[in-house]
């Protein structure tokens, strides 16, 4: 009685200083670093092991980091390390770095019943990337449904369709393949654990368009996928009266779009005559639209990267670098920073002094924020590169697109993961790291809790720009 009193008494006080002394940003991270450190010490077990299988520290650290960052970069076969239950380990992992430690666990609250707290609500809209609290876990209920009855869905489809058009010779593999590449797919992990990547399915239209509409659900934003629910049910509901979707929810879509289809035309054009060649029309914009999805942040590949010509890997490289939308299973500067800061530069040119779109007008610390997330998303990988270029013995453009999948949690590589030196690796883990959190997180990570404000302004004073 006496121990179990000190004990909840004792947690009650790390609890209590915890909460005193950390902000919710440092809080998530160091739940993001202990799960890396956990999944550390998993991947150390034999019994997700391939028997006498061996990896150093620094390299099985590197896995640890890629999974929980969902990127997929690995300087091993995972194929010849991890055994069967390996592979299934690294599909819930998918999970939690994919989905997010807060929507994991609170899910298994809201089946548990048991109610949530405040603080934790501010956990959740910190992890979550929700500028609000109410209907933040209802967010959580909703998405985490939809994720998941996607990959168990989609799963079973490709377990049949795998076994049916002869991927595999048994039950046991197509259902087992089926439900990976329907996980990977939506967690947009991207990890090969067969060696070859999806390169057998080059040809097949049905797996592709599939699989790119997996890692669109994945990669969209978790706000938009519930009001696209709420659209549908409302539809049904109340039919003929109009739906208002969010600001943010039109703006994620609307880079989608123009990034998907750039990314597209590009792509096309850049290889039609090249790696392209000898492909049918039809088999040339399947594979352009394949990889301008994938590039910004699946990293699955259905060709040898290394094929493609040094200005399309420039284009995946962007790709990469601009990511998935915020509050999504991807990484990256994120696409409504990329939005806001193209429609600041609009508004500039015609020299209105707000930015606008959709009828509304978009906050002024928003258009702040975003120009500062660029610009150190771009500094960053920009020293990376310069910092990488003078340790590494690869070509420029092999480190380009290495930092940029790092950065975007992506996974592509032109096969430099592992020849990578320690302190590369370390390098790239970092980059994997931050480009999970969030560059504004990572920011905010060394501010301290409280701030003080001055509460006086300075003068103004121009000076000569341009």
């Amino acid at each position: 009685m006496f121990f179990s009193r000190f004990l909840w008494r004792s947690q009650k006080k790390i609890r209590q200083f915890i909460q005193e002394h950390f902000s919710s940003i440092q809080i998530i991270v160091s739940y993001y670093i202990l799960m890396t450190i956990l999944s550390l010490l998993l991947f150390y077990l034999p019994f997700f092991r391939v028997p006498e299988s061996k990896v150093s520290f620094l390299d099985m650290f590197f896995m640890a980091v890629s999974t929980v960052s969902v990127t997929g970069l690995t300087t091993f076969d995972i194929h010849t390390v991890f055994n069967d239950r390996g592979i299934v380990l690294l599909e819930v992992l998918f999970q939690v770095g994919g989905l997010g430690i807060m929507m994991i666990s609170t899910a298994f609250i809201i089946l548990s019943k048991r109610r949530i707290t405040l603080k934790q609500r501010q956990l959740i809209m910190t992890d979550m990337n929700q500028p609000k609290l109410s209907g933040i876990v209802r967010l959580i209920r909703i998405t985490f449904s939809i994720l998941l009855w996607f990959q168990v869905i989609f799963g079973a489809f490709f377990s049949i369709y795998f076994y049916f058009s002869g991927y595999y010779d048994t039950w046991r593999d197509a259902i087992f393949y089926g439900f990976y590449q329907s996980i990977s797919a939506v967690t947009n992990s991207g990890f090969d654990v067969t060696g070859d990547s999806i390169i057998p399915f080059a040809d097949d239209y049905l797996f592709l368009i599939i699989m790119m509409f997996l890692i669109f659900i994945g990669g969209i934003g978790f706000p938009v996928l519930m009001e696209f629910r709420e659209w549908l049910f409302f539809k049904k509901k109340k039919r003929g009266l109009p739906f208002r979707f969010s600001l943010f929810s039109k703006i994620a879509m609307l880079a989608f779009v123009i990034l998907f289809i750039g990314g597209t035309l590009l792509i096309y054009m850049l290889e039609r005559n090249h790696l392209f060649a000898d492909m049918t029309e039809v088999n040339r914009w399947i594979t352009s639209m394949f990889y301008s999805m994938t590039t910004r942040n699946a990293g699955l590949q259905i060709n040898q990267l290394s094929d493609f010509q040094v200005t399309t890997l420039i284009i995946f490289s962007m790709l990469m670098f601009i990511g998935c939308s915020p509050s999504s299973v991807g990484g990256g500067v994120r696409t409504t920073t990329i939005a806001i800061i193209g429609l600041y530069l609009y508004s500039f040119i015609k020299s209105e002094d707000n930015v606008n779109i959709f009828g509304r007008r978009i906050d002024d610390d928003d258009v702040r924020k975003s120009v500062v997330v660029f610009m150190l998303s771009l500094l960053m990988c920009f020293f990376s590169v310069v910092f990488l270029s003078a340790t590494e013995d690869h070509s420029l453009i092999a480190i380009i697109v290495e930092v940029a999948s790092a950065f975007g949690t992506t996974g592509l590589s032109l096969g430099i993961t592992d020849d990578l030196s320690n302190v590369g690796k370390i390098m790239i883990s970092l980059l994997m790291f931050i480009g999970r959190i969030g560059m504004l997180y990572t920011l905010m990570l060394f501010i301290p809790k409280e701030t003080r404000d001055l509460g006086y302004e300075y003068p103004s004073e121009k000076i000569i720009i341009g």
